[in-house]
């Protein structure tokens, strides 16, 4: 599929998906979200797929949020119409149970960062910034940011961010909690690609029953009743019914290499 604004490559079971507008730090135009929507339409599809990378052309931006160029000169107001998943085609995506990765490269801003937010890990570089500052221009962050972020680093430290626009470098954003790990930009590739290979080891159809399994327990009331209802988790079903799940101890057994099929 050809695309404008973004560019999406497949190998070795990985999807990468670059935003490419580096000449205005990555933002997002509205026919960016459309093609987002279609690229990771077909990464979920794509039962050879087991990973997803998102991130940013060039050294300057993952991507700095909304294209305010655009929503200025839009005459009809009406910029919110996003595609079904909503911003990006990924914060509103709640069945995506294959694990997707936020390269950070650099300024990570508004709707970047809600989108970096909605990924499972985020490898950033040691430039990379990150904020939420739609206040600053009249705006709030309605693409996931606020909801996300404060699940994930708890309400303080949360509200701290959010409430004062702060900007945090990268270092900053692991101590928090929300960045997996900071490594000089150079390197970034290469430690994101280590990311998916220590992934790529284990079963394709486990490693999404995990994810889906944490992220469908955090809705549950109780710790009881995420363990008692799990099994019926669309993908903890999936998996126990996989070949993987037989291959696995086979292989250990046999002393080899686990073949994996991803079914």
């Amino acid at each position: 599929m050809s695309y404008d604004f973004i560019s999406v490559t497949t190998d070795n079971h990985i999807t990468r998906i670059t935003l490419n507008r580096p000449e205005v730090m990555n933002a997002i135009n509205p026919q960016m979200h459309q093609e987002l929507q279609q690229a990771l339409d077909a990464f979920a599809a794509d039962n050879d797929q087991y990973i997803g990378v998102l991130t940013g052309r060039g050294e300057r931006a993952f991507c700095a949020g909304s294209d305010l160029k655009a929503i200025a000169a839009d005459k009809s107001r009406d910029m919110r119409k996003y595609p079904k998943n909503g911003y990006a085609g990924l914060i509103e995506r709640f069945d995506l149970d294959k694990p997707l990765i936020a390269a950070v490269n650099g300024v990570c801003m508004g709707g970047g960062f809600e989108v970096a937010l909605a990924c499972d890990l985020i490898i950033a570089s040691d430039n990379a910034r990150f904020s939420l500052p739609e206040p600053l221009v009249g705006a709030v962050a309605l693409g996931g940011g606020l909801h996300r972020l404060a699940r994930q680093i708890g309400l303080k430290k949360a509200m701290g961010m959010i409430l004062t626009s702060q900007t945090v470098s990268a270092e900053e954003g692991e101590r928090l909690g929300f960045v997996n790990e900071v490594v000089p930009a150079a390197e970034l590739d290469d430690a994101v690609n280590r990311w998916c290979a220590n992934i790529l080891r284990a079963a394709p159809l486990s490693v999404r029953a995990s994810k889906a399994t944490v992220m469908q327990s955090l809705d549950e009331p109780s710790l009881a009743a995420a363990m008692q209802n799990q099994a019926g988790y669309p993908a903890f079903a999936r998996w126990y019914q996989s070949e993987d799940r037989v291959e696995g101890p086979r292989a250990f057994a046999e002393k080899r290499k686990p073949d994996w099929k991803g079914r």
